[in-house]
């Protein structure tokens, strides 16, 4: 479970950088913008890298139950998991759906940290997952608050249904193969 923790606040913590404009504005002088962003990117794949095995580990360990969730959540989950790869290809793509939903890439954390809350209630997802949905929330408020709004370019007029096209055929992948080789874990 340490190392779960410990990558957990590696990972999540360099990105609360970016809800804090004045520390990353001083380290950003002081590193310089690659320098900056040269240790971002080393913190934040060293944490994500502590937080996989971590979650492995913890997992194989057998970590304590704090809730035994009903099987018909797991379908809940799988459901809302649809949107959630429709809206990750979204934040990368020029379309309607990020015009509407402004940040789609921080709206896919949240569906996938809750849904995933929902079918699993052992400590190592609740740290996990409940962690990364606290942070996406934290991340909106503060995005909010810093009145950071994105520039939206004119999407095309197909946009939008390549977007869901790509997004399902990633969420196909994952049900299919990728959630099992990545994670270890059928998803259905």
């Amino acid at each position: 479970m340490t190392l779960l923790i410990a990558g957990l606040i590696l990972f999540l913590g360099i990105h609360t950088l970016p809800m804090l404009p004045a520390t990353r504005d001083g380290l950003v002088s002081k590193l310089g913008e690659n320098g900056f962003k040269g240790l971002f990117t080393l913190i934040a794949v060293v944490g994500l890298v502590l937080v996989i095995y971590g979650y492995g580990v913890a997992r194989a360990d057998g970590p304590p139950v704090l809730y035994d969730p009903p099987f018909w959540l797991r379908h809940v989950t799988m459901l809302l998991m649809v949107p959630v790869f429709i809206f990750l290809v979204a934040a990368y793509v020029p379309c309607r759906i990020k015009r509407a939903l402004k940040h789609p890439m921080l709206i896919a954390v949240k569906l996938w940290a809750f849904s995933h809350l929902l079918a699993n209630g052992d400590l190592a997802s609740v740290l996990l997952f409940g962690g990364f949905l606290v942070w996406a929330v934290m991340d909106r408020i503060s995005i909010k608050r810093r009145k950071k709004e994105m520039s939206l370019i004119d999407p095309g007029k197909y946009s939008d249904i390549g977007v869901i096209l790509a997004g399902l055929v990633l969420y196909g992948l994952f049900v299919w193969k990728l959630h099992v080789l990545l994670i270890g874990v059928p998803a259905a």
